[in-house]
């Protein structure tokens, strides 16, 4: 990759999830996972749709040769398939800066520690493997489920991009910006590992 700042190929291993490098053979399941149209009710775009979802994740694989991203599948340990994705992006290695977006997991995991072992799993990889100074997160400024996701985690809130975006449709989009900062790691680190904590013996 691109600097050799994130050196494919990288598995990251969790107790309930692993993170696996996004390949070819992963589309189909994925695109499987992504067919629940309640998942896309909030988002800028529909990955339920054939015509969205094979372009955008092949783009994806061929990004990643580039060094402008890193896609991840979610894989389920305890169910064995495939269950969401992630990716690394706006990756800035002489900045020492990047982003995590475009997760998204399938309903019948919303809630559970998921979610919160997906973002510990990478935010370790960014600030510990890659000495990251800066994660930055988004969201769309209504997506009011995205953004408590995040806050949830730690992110700061930095402030609304308007018009930052065109979605599909036409119609400009607000951006709600957030990030976590080298020095706040540790503390945010401690936070989620105590959520997850909360989750499994509640």
């Amino acid at each position: 990759m691109k600097d050799n700042w994130i050196n494919h190929t990288v598995i990251l291993k969790g107790n309930e999830i692993e993170l696996l490098p996004l390949e070819k053979e992963h589309l189909d399941s994925l695109f499987l996972a992504a067919s629940n149209k309640e998942i896309w009710e909030l988002t800028s775009v529909d990955y339920s749709v054939k015509e969205i979802f094979y372009p955008n994740f092949n783009n994806a694989l061929s990004e990643r040769d580039n060094g402008c991203v890193y896609p991840f599948i979610i894989f389920h340990k305890y169910s064995k398939k495939i269950i969401g994705t992630t990716r690394l992006l706006e990756i800035c290695p002489n900045d020492k800066k990047l982003e995590i977006g475009v997760t998204w997991i399938m309903k019948e995991f919303w809630g559970t520690t998921v979610n919160l072992e997906c973002k510990l799993l990478l935010l370790t990889y960014c600030f510990e493997t890659l000495k990251a100074n800066r994660v930055q997160l988004r969201a769309k400024d209504n997506n009011l489920r995205s953004r408590r996701a995040i806050e949830k985690i730690g992110g700061v809130h930095e402030g609304i991009l308007r018009k930052d975006k065109i979605e599909p449709n036409g119609i400009p989009r607000n951006t709600a910006f957030y990030s976590i900062l080298d020095n706040e790691w540790e503390t945010v680190a401690e936070s989620i590992k105590q959520q997850i904590e909360i989750k499994i013996y509640s």
